[in-house]
């Protein structure tokens, strides 16, 4: 595929995630845990919820909502997508793995399904934090804690 057809799906995808976010809103049931992340270098505001099984061994649902520009945003709604019925371990693999790709490092992406479309934000370092911003909650989730609700900035 020509580099000029690449950046088409590119935008293509980024505005359709963007425009039509998948499981955008919070549920808010009494499995759910709240993690409302901040990028202050740009403005970027998203909430991701999980929401776990009765047992806590995996998420039954990953949903978001917030503002932010169209990469933040597309990001936070691929990210959706991959946490789905998987263990917190598995979440929080692929959320480093989705950290590695964003920053150029070699790897099997295949595990992030549309997000691997991201990979091309390397090459705009500024957008990095925008791209990272939702899977970083998962990163940082302490499921020993018993906050189900907390805020952080990424750094």
């Amino acid at each position: 595929m020509g580099l000029s057809k690449l950046n088409q799906l590119y935008r293509y995808v980024i505005m359709e995630h963007n425009e039509h976010p998948q499981h955008f809103g919070l549920k808010e049931t009494e499995n759910s845990y709240l993690i409302e992340m901040h990028n202050p270098s740009c403005g970027d505001e998203i909430t991701v919820e999980l929401i776990f099984d009765q047992d806590k061994q995996y998420i039954e649902e990953t949903r978001f909502t917030g503002q932010g520009c169209a990469i933040s945003k597309a990001s936070a709604s691929m990210m959706t997508q991959v946490f789905q019925g998987i263990a917190l371990e598995e979440a929080k693999r692929r959320a480093d793995l989705f950290s590695q790709m964003v920053l150029g490092q070699e790897g099997d992406y295949s595990s992030l399904g549309d997000a691997a479309i991201l990979e091309v934000v390397q090459t705009f370092p500024a957008r990095i934090n925008c791209a990272t911003l939702a899977w970083k909650a998962v990163q940082n989730f302490d499921e020993t804690s018993s906050d189900t609700h907390r805020r952080e900035e990424i750094k």
